[in-house]
């Protein structure tokens, strides 16, 4: 089993970017894959065509406040994540034929995301054992870096957009991951849609990381996003997807 993060700033592509790479995996036939959604806007479900509210799945952060908060229990003793793991499985886990889907969802309580992501650890402790690949959709903060959700990992994608700001989240991201001890073997770097390529040259040079490529526009996938239709169903000569399947394949995937 590996483990993927893809991060990057609000914006960059990096949930595309996942949807993108499950697609990668499963025409490479490698399954079963888990995909986890760190980010609070929770957009990974609809790139990949699943609707967590339809399936009659909840969000970690919806188990929490069903458990804590509405059904009145106590925080003190047990500790909450050892509490709601059996709910992760039964209630939060969506499992397809090709590959699950949990998400963290939005805060427990105002400015924390402790619980969460202490509920979400340790399940993964757990969970994804039986799986071939856990790719993680990771917000733009680095909060839940912080917190250790993954403590060892395969590989870190961070997605960049053409900003001051891009390139000095990708410094600090490396920089947090490496003081609080997660344990990981690449640290990549990938340009978004949005890099001109006039920039790429000097990408690699400023970041001094690996930098594997762009990611191509691609005017079907802002389509099928706005449809709300899965990237999965995308063609295979997608330029988006083409890009990707290059960048994973420069990765050793």
């Amino acid at each position: 089993m590996e483990k993927i993060v893809c991060m990057g700033r609000g914006g960059s592509g990096k949930t595309s970017f996942v949807a993108l790479m499950t697609k990668f995996f499963l025409d490479k036939g490698v399954t079963p894959l888990l995909l986890v959604d760190v980010d609070p806007d929770q957009n990974l479900g609809e790139a990949v065509g699943i609707d967590l509210k339809r399936e009659g799945k909840n969000t970690i952060s919806e188990l929490l406040m069903e458990t804590f908060l509405k059904g009145g229990g106590t925080t003190v003793g047990v500790p909450p994540s050892e509490r709601i793991e059996s709910k992760i499985w039964e209630k939060g886990l969506f499992e397809g034929e090709f590959f699950d889907l949990v998400a963290v969802g939005t805060k427990f309580i105002e400015g924390c995301y402790c619980l969460p992501d202490a509920a979400l650890k340790k399940a993964l402790e757990v969970l994804t054992k039986t799986y071939k690949y856990v790719l993680i959709d990771s917000p733009a903060g680095l909060e839940h870096l912080n917190r250790r959700i993954a403590s060892q990992i395969d590989d870190i994608f961070d997605i960049i957009d053409p900003s001051k700001k891009s390139f000095n989240h990708v410094k600090r991201a490396y920089r947090v991951a490496k003081e609080v001890g997660i344990s990981f073997e690449n640290f990549y770097v990938v340009s978004g849609y949005r890099v001109p390529e006039e920039l790429e040259a000097e990408v690699e040079k400023r970041i001094e990381l690996p930098y594997l490529g762009k990611i191509s526009f691609d005017k079907e996938v802002e389509k099928f996003m706005l449809d709300g239709r899965s990237l999965l169903d995308l063609p295979s000569s997608s330029p988006s997807y083409l890009s990707v399947k290059e960048i994973l394949t420069m990765a050793g995937y």
